[in-house]
């Protein structure tokens, strides 16, 4: 499965790593939810809330970080939020009006299982 993991830098700048985590990893998760709403998150950088994997269900985004490198989030590509500090990232919708996603929560210890391309 195609992934991206967004990262801290030594200087706790945002940063992206581009990889894949093996199908049919079981992951001992805490709990999940999904959120269709925009918030204001898009217009301002912002590090991850708590570690989590992030399933886009519907829509495509554009994924900014700390040095103005970006990537592209569509269902099916799995995002792992790992910067939980500093300055974060952006990101913004950029086909459709909705993104609809799911949110994966694991304990901090709890490995990713991903691996770089």
């Amino acid at each position: 499965m195609k992934v991206f993991k967004l990262v801290n830098t030594i200087n706790n700048l945002s940063a992206f790593e581009e990889g894949t985590i093996p199908e049919l990893t079981h992951i001992n998760v805490s709990h999940f939810f999904v959120q269709t709403s925009i918030e204001e998150y898009q217009r301002h950088a912002h590090p991850a809330p708590r570690y989590q994997f992030v399933v886009t269900l519907k829509g495509k985004l554009r994924f900014t970080v700390s040095d103005g490198s970006s990537f592209i989030i569509e269902p099916g590509i799995i995002l792992i939020a790992k910067d939980l500090a500093g300055e974060g990232h952006t990101w913004e919708l950029i086909e459709g009006n909705e993104w609809h996603r799911m949110y994966i929560v694991l304990p901090l210890d709890a490995p990713d299982y991903f691996k770089l391309n």
